[in-house]
């Protein structure tokens, strides 16, 4: 299955603290709105290739950063991965 991994976290700090250490590593990779389809509560994930999230994982671990869980969404409706950037049109 194709399509982007989505990372939540505890709080809002650890999405932060994500993110800084995420900083300047060879993994692309957002920090996005949690996608509706995960929860419906507010907060920030991170956005990813399901290719690079087991080793994303590993190393936010290893950061200290708490994870609250991780979830595979299918391709868009396009049948294309949305890493960023606008939607085609």
């Amino acid at each position: 299955m194709t399509g982007n991994y989505y990372f939540t976290f505890i709080s809002t700090y650890q999405a932060i603290k994500a993110e800084k250490v995420l900083s300047g590593q060879k993994w692309a990779f957002k920090m996005v709105p949690v996608p509706r389809r995960i929860s419906s509560s507010c907060g920030t994930a991170l956005r990813c290739t399901p290719a690079d999230a087991e080793e994303i994982k590993v190393f936010l671990q290893a950061c200290g950063v708490l994870i609250e869980g991780g979830h595979l969404l299918p391709e868009n409706e396009q049948g294309k991965p949305f890493l960023g950037g606008r939607r085609p049109g």
